[in-house]
């Protein structure tokens, strides 16, 4: 999963950079780039701003499925001990 949000974030890292590049080499007034530059840098935080909310979310799903599985070995570690406990019993007993 941390492969294709590295991919997507070299992705859109690439192509920020590679629109910065044009936009700096082309032939415009300085008017132009500037306004251009500035609606790219509006982009960006945009993109970054989803970014962060869909790791979020991801960050969130992690957690609560962490948080299921540890309750789950939690409860398996319980009736484990209560087994052996009865065992025990059972063998001082005989």
């Amino acid at each position: 999963m941390c492969d294709k949000k590295d991919t997507l974030f070299a992705f859109i890292l690439g192509g920020v950079i590679g629109a910065a590049l044009g936009v700096l080499y082309a032939p415009k007034s300085g008017r132009e780039t500037r306004y251009n530059l500035k609606k790219m840098g509006e982009e960006l935080a945009d993109t970054v701003s989803d970014l962060s909310g869909e790791v979020k979310e991801t960050g969130r799903k992690v957690y609560e499925e962490g948080k299921e599985k540890v309750l789950s070995g939690k409860d398996k570690i319980n009736e484990a001990f209560e087994a052996g406990k009865k065992a025990f019993e059972k063998y001082k007993e005989d």
